[in-house]
């Protein structure tokens, strides 16, 4: 009888041990892995060799895809990186935290801005946070620092729930690099210059007439008119003139530690900031958010890269962004963790378009989809690589085709975590371990919200009994010149006014038939078309009902430039300071 028992009690146990690693729910998830997030830049999906590209060296990125999972369908909330950003740190769509904008500037402008997320908004950082877990950004913010004054930090990381910061709170600009011409409000800067110069060539005129009799004027009102020149001068190019000292800064955690930064060794810092945190906290659980400043311009790329792509700049700086991805994964190896590791690989948005310098590509390549950055709609502004590795528990070289979100990561993390989704709130993202584990074959997403702004362009809608991913676009940009794939009269398209058209029918796709979205669809060449219109027109009545009034982070006043707010590492305005002089080795 004791014999028989045992067999049974050993018969059990096998069966159960064979149950869980054939799910991938063995001894690694006995404990809360260690989580690792790599979140490029500008990004495009057809950048990087594991989704095509043959012309671009990415080898440490397609090692991540072929020993873990390659998401084909991964799109962004926002096509931009402030509303983007926003909607992975919340899981949210940004317009229900207030990260979604209604005027024309759709990011955050200053790091002296009163915008920012709020702080009533929950991060995955901070949940994670509450589960015991030790949480780092390395890399870009630019979700805000103060709300009412230069050091309340009221939108920064450590108040979002990161344990430690080292970074850039905005983004990498032009204006960061010597060399390069402005990139900030290039024409309302063209404007305000314009204006300066007549006010300083009437008071030149009047001060000459004054002088040779010509003009009859009173020194007065040519005293008033200088006045006001100065002072119109002044309240622009006080912030504009310094946009290097006022944006371009590093942090750690509270502290300035570069003002403006010095590029040559931003990388280096970066990584050599990732990997000391992985070392620091190997006893675990720990998660690391690596934001990199890279493929944003100006595109400063090291000596080491600089012209060893087949790609000018672009290309330069996204093979040493590989290079960074590597190193990190090299130091996971190095403390045995690699098999202990969540690890995900995304960007925030689709590649630049417009950005060019002449007939230099200083934007990315979005592959088959049509469009880019800033367009919310079409696919190539807003879908975006996603690969997600985890050894013995992802089966490895797996491609998953069904829409998912970088909103998905904000729940899946919480899951692995041992966390509560927070029940005040809608979640807009889904847990993606069921789809990543094969233990289910069909995305949770039936429809996905494709906003520009905070004006809804496009609705996809997944219909999972006959496999057809059907798009309706309510909204699209008017490229410029006609025919062309962007809006290179603009630098950026619009979400409306003049530079847009409305669709009424909405231009409808199925993205399983055509994925470039080239041909649209009609009532005569789709019997389904209306009943399509119809469901999806439905289902935005419903997710509109779902949103409730916020205020709005971006508004023109939150963006603009408060000196009160500004950080400083001296006494402003004198701020200036470099404390990174004995971390200059490289890696």
């Amino acid at each position: 009888v004791i014999l028989l028992c045992f067999r049974r009690y050993l018969l059990t146990a096998l069966t159960s041990c064979l149950f869980w690693n054939t799910f991938g729910l063995g001894a690694a998830m006995d404990s809360k892995p260690n989580i690792l997030l790599f979140l490029a830049d500008d990004l495009g999906i057809g950048d990087i060799g594991c989704y095509g590209n043959n012309t671009i060296r990415t080898p440490n990125i397609d090692r991540l895809a072929r020993e873990g999972v390659k998401l084909t369908q991964h799109v962004a909330a926002a096509p931009l990186c402030t509303p983007s950003r926003a909607a992975f740190l919340t899981g949210r769509y940004p317009v229900r935290s207030g990260m979604a904008s209604s005027n024309g500037y759709r990011a955050l402008h200053w790091n002296a801005g009163s915008g920012g997320l709020p702080p009533n908004e929950t991060t995955f950082a901070k949940l994670l946070q509450q589960q015991g877990y030790t949480t780092g950004l390395i890399g870009k913010w630019h979700q805000g620092v103060n709300c009412e004054s230069f050091n309340d930090h009221c939108h920064h990381p450590l108040n979002h729930g990161f344990d430690y910061f080292y970074g850039m709170p905005f983004t990498l600009l032009n204006n960061c690099q010597e060399n390069k011409p402005p990139e900030m409000d290039v024409s309302l800067q063209a404007k305000l210059w314009l204006y300066s110069q007549i006010i300083a060539l009437t008071v030149l005129t009047l001060a000459v007439g004054k002088l040779t009799g010509l003009i009859s004027v009173r020194w007065k009102i040519i005293a008033w008119f200088t006045l006001v020149g100065g002072l119109f001068f002044i309240s622009w190019y006080s912030s504009y003139g310094f946009v290097q000292y006022w944006n371009c800064i590093l942090m750690r955690n509270h502290d300035i530690t570069e003002q403006p930064m010095r590029l040559e060794r931003t990388a280096s810092l970066m990584l050599k900031e990732a990997v000391s945190f992985i070392k620091r906290n190997r006893q675990g659980p720990f998660l690391l958010f690596v934001s990199f400043l890279h493929v944003h311009t100006p595109l400063f790329t090291t000596k080491k890269f600089l012209g060893k792509s087949r790609h000018g700049l672009y290309g330069d700086n996204v093979e040493e962004m590989d290079w960074m991805v590597g190193k990190i994964l090299d130091s996971l190896d190095k403390e045995g963790l690699k098999n202990h590791t969540f690890t995900y690989f995304a960007s925030d948005h689709g590649g630049h378009l417009e950005g060019q310098d002449g007939s230099a590509q200083l934007g990315g390549w979005n592959g088959i989809y049509k469009g880019g950055k800033g367009m919310g709609g079409w696919e190539g502004g807003i879908r975006v690589p996603g690969v997600v590795r985890w050894p013995g528990v992802l089966p490895a070289g797996t491609v998953i085709d069904e829409p998912t979100s970088l909103m998905d990561i904000y729940p899946t993390l919480v899951h692995l975590a041992g966390g509560v989704l927070p029940q005040d709130r809608v979640i807009d993202g889904r847990n993606l371990m069921p789809l990543l584990q094969g233990r289910a074959q069909k995305s949770e997403h039936e429809f996905l919200f494709h906003y520009c702004g905070s004006y809804l362009h496009a609705v996809r809608w997944h219909q999972k009994d006959s496999g057809a991913i059907w798009k309706a676009h309510y909204v699209t940009p008017i490229f410029r010149p006609l025919g062309a794939g962007g809006c290179y009269d603009r630098g950026f398209c619009p979400c409306f006014g003049e530079g847009v058209t409305h669709h009424d029918p909405p231009l409808l796709f199925d993205l399983s038939r055509d994925p470039s979205e080239a041909k649209p669809l009609t009532a005569d060449t789709e019997p389904l078309f209306d009943t399509v219109v119809r469901k999806i027109g439905r289902a935005i009545e419903e997710h509109r009902r779902t949103l409730t009034p916020v205020p709005e982070q971006l508004s023109l006043y939150n963006i603009m430039w408060k000196p009160w707010l500004q950080p400083c590492c001296g006494t402003f305005p004198f701020c200036w300071c470099d404390k990174e002089s004995d971390s200059t080795q490289s890696l």
